[in-house]
């Protein structure tokens, strides 16, 4: 499968530096390159992370929406300015991890708490096309993962962006797609 990626270089970030009258993402020059989907993961793996100092950097509103079904809201539910009923805000950083959203997450739901509930994260953001959802990771309570140490910023996450949470209880299995048909 292959995406596109929009790569600028470091030429084309001075360049946009000095411009004051311009918003930087009108005076950047695009790239395309057409790459595979494990090639674009280990693009996004490899962009080293900026430290965040945390006493010195005010915090985002991160917008969460949850479901308890397991599976993801739908786009549709984010159109025309819409946003579905179960909305957390969120102060965090964008180095905040998906373990570290997980537990504020279960400070607000206790029925979340319960060891094995599994947690699905994707990022919703605002697309030509409208808006679009793009699974990130997933953690589970009271267990270590691969996806633990994920940051939103590891995730390309932008201010703006919301965060859909799809809780699994854990007397019920992960589903293995949130794009599965009963057909």
């Amino acid at each position: 499968m292959k995406h596109q990626l929009l790569i600028t270089t470091n030429k084309d970030r001075a360049s946009c530096a000095g411009r004051k009258n311009l918003e930087p993402s009108l005076t950047r020059r695009w790239h395309l390159a057409e790459i595979s989907n494990t090639e674009a993961q280990e693009e996004i793996k490899k962009e080293p992370e900026k430290p965040i100092d945390r006493e010195k950097t005010c915090p985002l509103l991160l917008r969460v929406f949850t479901t308890n079904s397991g599976r993801h809201h739908r786009v549709d539910e984010f159109a025309r300015g819409n946003v579905p009923s179960s909305e957390l805000q969120i102060y965090t950083w964008m180095d905040a991890t998906l373990k570290e959203l997980t537990s504020l997450v279960k400070e607000v739901y206790p029925e979340a708490r319960k060891k094995g509930t599994y947690f699905s994260f994707a990022i919703v953001y605002p697309d030509p096309r409208g808006k679009m959802l793009k699974e990130i990771g997933s953690t589970v309570s009271g267990r270590k993962g691969a996806d633990d140490s994920m940051t939103l910023q590891s995730q390309r996450f932008q201010i703006g962006d919301y965060l859909d949470i799809a809780i699994t209880p854990p007397n019920r299995a992960p589903p293995l797609g949130t794009r599965m048909r009963p057909f």
